[in-house]
């Protein structure tokens, strides 16, 4: 049986006639930028997560950079974030001229430790940037406290947490703005590139909707200088459509992930994810940690099973980091899992059957070593 990572030809099956006729529409109409089509998919995403703007643009990591920027985040500054993410949370920090400051997850959720916050905030601090991260979101309330204290700005990395809750409220509405990533494989996932910044300020969401556009909210009128970020009319149309769904995928990525741990419940070695109390993961990824962790994802690979890591090497640790100067013993939780965690397949349409075989194959290789 091959089992892949990520299954977006089965998801696009299901919803193939309403995607067919989105695409079609935007071409019959020539709407490739800006245009109906993305002030429309702008304001279902508001409406669905109940916040006053959205902002769409070009990825991620533009929505994470130009979130910084509309904030006037700059040299001299420092932004605190987390040590186990993709380096777009990271390197839009140094894009602004501000120094990234990394701090070590909580060994049981894989988000940002939040007890060790404080101990990294200095007078240079501006900004706190957690991320939700895997699904999963970090302890929100807490470090909304923390920013409170010290007059910090709070910007959520939702990539990997579309429509997450952390005791009933959406993550990305408990600081000034949200970001937000579309690339195909997210739970909410565009057929290329494509991203959003979410926020009830509506000051900040004029600064950023500017800079996004070249530093113009009316062409030829440019009042700042900024970047070219902008969603294309053909993927908003494609995330029009994925929106109606997107609750019911999550519920049944969480169906997964239940699955999975009540399959792996027990079995010696594996370590399961753990889920917060009062929130809700949306599971974008299911992480395990085991000891042999190589071994075990060249056998799941020989069975056909695609997997993935999350992340090889944490951020602190990267080529593009030596310049920090950080060691291992900073950041113990990261070091150590940095050599055990595996994600096994995880989307909607994963069935039990193939979840079965995964795991499966798990005690099997397991037991042969």
């Amino acid at each position: 049986m091959k089992i892949p990572f990520v299954d977006l030809k089965a998801q696009y099956k299901t919803i193939k006639n309403e995607i067919d006729e989105a695409i079609q529409s935007v071409i019959d109409e020539t709407a490739f930028i800006k245009g109906k089509y993305v002030t429309q998919f702008e304001k279902a995403y508001a409406e669905k997560y109940g916040v006053k703007h959205c902002i769409g643009v070009a990825n991620g990591t533009d929505a994470i950079y130009i979130t910084l920027k509309a904030l006037g985040v700059g040299k001299g500054d420092e932004v605190i974030t987390v040590a186990n993410s993709w380096i777009s949370t990271s390197e839009t920090i140094s894009q602004t001229g501000a120094r990234p400051v990394f701090v070590d997850i909580d060994p049981d959720y894989y988000t940002i430790d939040h007890r060790l916050i404080e101990e990294k905030i200095t007078k240079n601090t501006k900004a706190i940037l957690p991320v939700h991260l895997f699904g999963q979101p970090a302890e929100i309330i807490k470090i909304k406290k923390i920013c409170d204290k010290y007059n910090l700005h709070l910007i959520e990395d939702c990539a990997q947490a579309h429509f997450a809750e952390y005791n009933n409220q959406k993550v990305g509405t408990f600081g000034i703005a949200g970001t937000f990533s579309f690339f195909p494989g997210k739970n909410l996932g565009a057929y290329g590139d494509a991203g959003a910044i979410i926020s009830n300020d509506d000051d900040f969401a004029v600064k950023a909707r500017m800079y996004a556009n070249h530093g113009a909210l009316i062409k030829h009128k440019h009042e700042v200088e900024g970047i070219n970020s902008r969603l294309d009319g053909l993927q908003a149309a494609i995330l029009s459509v994925k929106l109606k769904y997107i609750s019911e995928w999550n519920e049944k990525r969480l169906k997964n992930a239940t699955l999975y741990n009540k399959l792996l419940a027990g079995v010696d070695g594996i370590a399961i994810p753990q889920i917060r109390e009062n929130v809700k993961h949306v599971f974008h990824l299911y992480v395990i940690r085991v000891a042999d962790r190589d071994t075990l994802q060249k056998y799941l690979a020989e069975k056909g099973i695609s997997t993935g890591i999350h992340y090889p090497t944490p951020l602190p640790f990267l080529r593009a980091y030596k310049y920090l100067g950080h060691k291992s013993e900073e950041f113990p939780v990261v070091s150590k899992y940095q050599d055990q965690i595996l994600s096994l397949p995880m989307f909607p349409e994963l069935t039990a059957d193939q979840m079965e075989y995964v795991i499966e194959s798990i005690k099997a290789s397991l037991n042969a070593a």
